[in-house]
């Protein structure tokens, strides 16, 4: 049985573990960190992947054959990309590069059915069963159990994150530590204090509007750190990362037949 994102959110001492589908889209990927263990779900990153509509049909479908939940995170810089993921059977949305609480707003409104949001109705996707529910019942559904996030990793976003944090609709921000330190003129220092500050605001803004926030840790510390500001959503391990670090370790454990290329 999945338990979404949301479900967990809502259970206040669970710990949400993320891993990141972005380049290797294939069921063998999804399926070893499935069996694994210990993970709630993955983003499937189409922002920097470019994934087509049929990956992250694939990626929804495997997900729940792993009893995982999983999002599609986005550029938002078009409505109908947001309702095709959704359609697709994404459990929900992220928005990256968000300058505004006025374009996170839209963002919601992209993501939602009337009386909320503007989403165009379809029943033939995933998320209305192929047609087997009614327009007021997936409208219902939808508009309850799709997972919405905002990326702060904006000076934008950063400067309105009390207004992004009061949106209705919004069950999570999520802050880019990378972009951040870029935005904050300390490239690639995610640890650096400016960074931190940024987090503080972040989560000081979740704990007045009772939202959650995440972020994508350095390492072991970083996370702890973060744990122990409230953050309730990690992202552990991608795609491209652990296929890098098993190369290495394969290299490591047999380093005599590698002598030139350690």
């Amino acid at each position: 049985m999945i338990r979404t994102f949301k479900q967990l959110l809502a259970q206040r001492d669970h710990l949400i573990r993320v891993f990141s589908i972005a380049r290797v889209v294939h069921p063998v990927v999804i399926d070893l960190f499935g069996l694994a263990g210990g993970y709630d779900g993955f983003w499937l990153d189409q922002e920097h992947g470019g994934l087509t509509y049929e990956q992250i049909c694939l990626g929804a479908v495997c997900a729940r054959a792993n009893n995982l939940d999983c999002f599609v995170r986005m550029a938002p810089t078009n409505y109908a990309q947001a309702t095709q993921c959704l359609e697709a059977g994404a459990g929900g949305l992220m928005a990256a590069r968000v300058e505004s609480a006025a374009q996170a707003e839209e963002f919601v409104r992209w993501a939602k059915f009337s009386p909320r949001g503007i989403r165009g109705m379809n029943t033939g996707g995933r998320d209305a069963h192929y047609t087997h529910k009614t327009q007021q019942q997936y409208a219902e559904d939808a508009n309850r159990d799709h997972f919405i996030s905002i990326q702060i990793e904006m000076m934008g976003a950063l400067d309105e994150v009390d207004a992004i944090a009061a949106i209705d609709g919004v069950d999570l921000l999520f802050l880019g530590p990378s972009d951040m330190s870029q935005a904050l003129g300390h490239l690639g220092e995610v640890g650096h204090p400016k960074v931190w500050e940024a987090i503080d605001r972040v989560a000081a803004a979740c704990r007045r509007h009772g939202k959650h926030w995440g972020t994508l840790p350095a390492d072991e510390a970083y996370a702890a750190r973060a744990v122990e500001k409230g953050c309730r959503f990690l992202i552990m391990g991608g795609d491209v990362l652990c296929l890098r670090r098993g190369i290495e370790a394969v290299k490591h454990t047999f380093s005599p037949q590698f002598p030139h290329v350690m």
